[in-house]
């Protein structure tokens, strides 16, 4: 059985503490051990990191996006294997993490190694003197990832960490542990010097450590929005900088004029894919009235011939949840919907797929009849639950999409390009698609307004975010 060790200076490090078992979702088997590391092993983690750090600041631009493009190109060469890690990890489908899920964390390694050789500052002349401004990398930076996409979350927060000349030290989740090695191998075979990225393995006992630890400067959350809070709090006593990519409750607005098959399948993408997993999708579903018995019909229809089971088989549509609480949680929520006059249209129960029966696997939910006082259109419930409302006029879906103490995405369904424009700027999100849902290129910033956070994921923004600005003046 796999045992799995935090990474220090590109070594395995035993730790003394009691091992934590990690499950695959789709069979309820313990596939691996997961040794939590100690504080005194964080210290070891932060000093190797910044002794490491100054080498690497000290490398041209130039010689850093090298390695990070070689990183990138040796994860090309195995998305495969990381695939099966991301499954293993998560119990999401194949099909999901081999087309989408780990090349979106390979292309941030092209990303910002392209990025960091276009950065600089600014120059003015004075009377009799010149000032000039750069970025200069923060020192040690650290990432708290969630559960869900551990691949890319690995990828999104270090890929921008070291290209602008940091170390970075991932704390992976502790339900997801495998995935992170490979990128780190990936990183070694690619030529990053050791010490440069770091793993620490454990549950929210280290990551307290890690935000009250003097010696890290920044740190990038993916997580719900009571820790992003305690992060927070953890971390006032040092003043770290923070990015905080929380929960959401995104809205996706369906309007009698858009191309109707389109917005179907878009509204169902939007809440079954990772099983629901998904802190973006759209599972808040408002339909114009004058096509909401149509759409609802269409959606159940779909929903109702998708395939639940085997995440590493070709033609399953929905894969695990995370865990048996997980589960138990969500369909809870299917039930205060119902309490609450919720109807399920389909879909609320849970399933045991055939050679997976001890898996933790339910069918793809739909629940109309839906109010917005509800708890399930109010309250994140993170798994595959869509509530559908129906909607009278634009300003009507708009006001009721922004009535949400969430604002990471939303969506707009219409072929309407003024309608688009208009409605895209009124809602109050950090993300807004149209016509599609959940779609993030590396230069793309994605991110969170309200309690979904704050700071961005990608984009020469997130750069920015991994530097501080340096000012020089020269009296001549």
């Amino acid at each position: 059985m796999q045992i799995c060790q935090s990474l220090i200076g590109g070594k395995p490090v035993t730790s003394p503490l009691p091992t934590i078992d990690k499950i695959y979702p789709a069979t309820g088997e313990i596939v691996a051990k997961i040794e939590p590391a100690t504080k005194e092993m964080l210290d070891e983690a932060v000093a190797v990191a910044a002794v490491a750090q100054r080498s690497w600041a000290a490398y041209e631009p130039l010689a850093r996006a090298r390695i990070l493009h070689r990183a990138a190109a040796l994860m090309r060469e195995a998305n495969a294997e990381l695939a099966r890690l991301e499954v293993m990890d998560v119990g999401k489908l194949y099909s999901e993490a081999e087309s989408a899920d780990v090349p979106s964390g390979t292309d941030a390694f092209d990303f910002f190694a392209a990025a960091i050789t276009t950065q600089s500052g600014d120059y003015n002349k004075w009377d009799g003197a010149i000032s000039y401004s750069s970025r200069v990398p923060l020192g040690v930076c650290a990432g708290i990832g969630a559960w869900n996409y551990p691949m890319q979350i690995a990828c999104w927060k270090s890929a921008p960490a070291l290209a602008a000349g940091n170390a970075f030290i991932l704390k992976p989740s502790e339900m997801t542990p495998l995935v992170a090695h490979k990128v780190a191998d990936t990183l070694a075979d690619a030529g990053l010097p050791a010490g440069l990225f770091q793993i620490i393995h454990g549950t929210h006992e280290i990551g307290q450590a890690i935000c009250e630890h003097q010696g890290i400067a920044k740190i990038s959350l993916t997580g719900g929005v009571d820790t992003g809070k305690l992060i927070m709090s953890q971390s006032a006593n040092t003043l770290k900088k923070i990015t905080l990519e929380l929960g959401g409750k995104s809205a996706l607005l369906v309007f009698d004029d858009c191309d109707f098959d389109v917005a179907v399948q878009t509204a169902l993408d939007a809440n079954f894919y990772t099983a629901g997993e998904v802190c973006s999708n759209a599972t808040r579903v408002f339909v114009q009235r004058s096509i909401a018995d149509k759409f609802i019909a269409a959606m159940v229809e779909k929903a109702e011939h998708m395939v639940v089971g085997d995440p590493m088989a070709t033609d399953v549509h929905m894969g695990a949840l995370i865990s048996a609480a997980h589960l138990s949680k969500v369909l809870d929520y299917v039930q205060i919907g119902v309490a609450e006059g919720a109807q399920i249209a389909t879909g609320g129960t849970q399933i045991h797929p055939q050679g997976f029966e001890n898996g933790h696997f339910m069918t793809p939910t739909i629940m109309t009849n839906c109010h917005d006082s509800m708890r399930i259109t109010r309250e994140e419930i993170f798994g595959p639950v869509m509530s559908v409302l129906v909607f009278d006029d634009e300003q009507d879906a708009i006001d009721r999409a922004n009535s949400t103490e969430f604002g990471l995405g939303a969506g707009v369904m219409t072929t309407d390009l003024a309608r688009a424009h208009r409605v895209a700027d009124a809602l109050v999100s950090g993300n807004v698609w149209v016509n599609s849902f959940n779609i993030l290129p590396p230069g793309l910033p994605f991110g969170g307004a309200k309690q979904s956070g704050f700071g961005r994921e990608n984009s020469l923004y997130t750069l920015d975010a991994y530097s501080e600005v340096k000012s020089v003046h020269i009296t001549l």
